[in-house]
């Protein structure tokens, strides 16, 4: 092997160890200044965080009058209206009235539906795991029955 051979294995070799050195500083200089900012932000121990490759969440606009078909969730889901009015309604039970900011939970395997007023749109977050059993149409009749402002919900 001639003497530039060396040399140009050397300077190669020198290169890669530095650029690995960078890259590591660069790494775990991000890495601290991360876990540096989530320390500070919780205080008597850190909380586990994790990710459920399975969940799902999803904004949908309702235009008024418009609402799902029965259905259940293997998990259960979690609702909020963001913006109008969103009904609910638990199969049995009368139609509930939701307003923005207000979270209402479904229980696994419980029927129901959900949608906008007759009259105002609703814009959902809709959170949830598993899998969605969908079932019959929610007809007219059902749409306009009886509804209620749960009382627990009340912040008008």
């Amino acid at each position: 092997m001639g003497r530039n051979s060396k040399q140009s294995k050397l300077k190669e070799t020198i290169t890669s160890v530095c650029a690995a050195l960078a890259l590591g500083v660069l790494v775990l200089g991000t890495q601290t200044g991360i876990i540096s900012a989530q320390s500070s932000n919780f205080q008597g121990g850190a909380p586990e965080i994790s990710q459920t490759p399975d969940m799902r969440n999803i904004r949908i606009l309702f235009p008024a009058g418009v609402r799902s078909s029965w259905h259940t969730h293997s998990w259960g889901q979690l609702l909020m209206i963001e913006e109008g009015i969103g009904l609910h309604q638990i199969r049995g039970r009368a139609i509930e009235e939701f307003y923005p900011g207000e979270p209402f939970w479904t229980p696994a395997d419980v029927e129901h539906w959900h949608g906008a007023h007759p009259e105002i749109d609703a814009h959902q977050l809709t959170i949830y795991e598993g899998s969605v059993e969908w079932l019959d149409p929610v007809t007219d009749e059902q749409y306009r029955g009886v509804r209620i402002r749960p009382q627990s919900r009340s912040m008008r």
